[in-house]
């Protein structure tokens, strides 16, 4: 969620996975006929409940999910579970919803928790430490589609850009717009954005009416706009890795 002072948050890098060159009602049918996939309405206020099928679960973030499950739909042995997105504009309550989540989790040998830091002030770490489960490393979980050292790097070279995802562009309302009181009160917007110059829609997919959408959010926003596609990156990667490691 922006704030009144600038913020790097959510990143980009133009690195094209295959993925994103995929047939995307094909994919999306694929992960709807194997999991029933909410809308993203569900995934922003109450996320994606486990199958309780697979040994090994995958417990995320409702803004990852279809991007989870889009990386794990060939792994019979992986299930997911994903939080309400709506978490990441109160980071205060996302330790506790993790907890509570893994407490009520079934048996499964073992857990992967695809968060990052997402505002918890390094105690999401600190938990998946204690619970001696593997996460994700990074400082936001939007950092993944860039790579988190490229994220790292940029970090004193992008502090004036805000960035978009696939699922943010869809939720920008949601997200953005009412959380803040735009909705009813545009005249704040430069409250909280005067000190922006552009939006990266950060695309994962190439998608013409996504990128048509994330155009009109930055003009809605009276911000410059750039279209960077980064695929999956490290959401990719890592996945990837526990899945075969496991």
């Amino acid at each position: 969620m922006p704030s009144k002072r600038p913020r790097s948050l959510w990143r980009a890098n133009i690195i094209k996975w295959p993925l994103a060159d995929f047939d995307r009602r094909a994919e999306r049918s694929k992960i709807s006929a194997k999991t029933h996939t909410p809308d993203d309405d569900a995934l922003t206020t109450t996320g994606l409940a486990p199958s309780g099928n697979g040994r090994i679960l995958v417990l995320g973030c409702g803004a990852l999910a279809r991007e989870i499950l889009a990386l794990t739909i060939a792994f019979d042995h992986i299930d997911v579970q994903c939080l309400p997105a709506i978490l990441h504009n109160h980071p205060e309550r996302i330790v506790p919803a993790v907890r509570a989540a893994l407490a009520k989790a079934g048996t499964y040998d073992q857990t992967f928790l695809v968060y990052a830091d997402c505002g918890t002030g390094g105690q999401l770490a600190e938990l998946a430490k204690d619970l001696n489960i593997e996460m994700m490393p990074g400082p936001h979980c939007y950092a993944f589609y860039q790579g988190t050292d490229d994220f790292l790097s940029r970090t004193d070279e992008e502090f004036t850009s805000f960035y978009l995802t696939d699922f943010l562009v869809r939720q920008f309302d949601a997200f953005v717009w009412k959380p803040l009181g735009l909705d009813r009160h545009p005249e704040l917007r430069n409250s909280y954005f005067g000190h922006y110059e552009t939006l990266v829609y950060q695309a994962q997919i190439d998608d013409p009416v996504l990128l048509e959408k994330a155009r009109e959010c930055a003009d809605r926003l009276g911000l410059a706009f750039e279209h960077r596609i980064t695929g999956y990156g490290d959401l990719a990667t890592e996945l990837k890795r526990f899945s075969a490691k496991h």
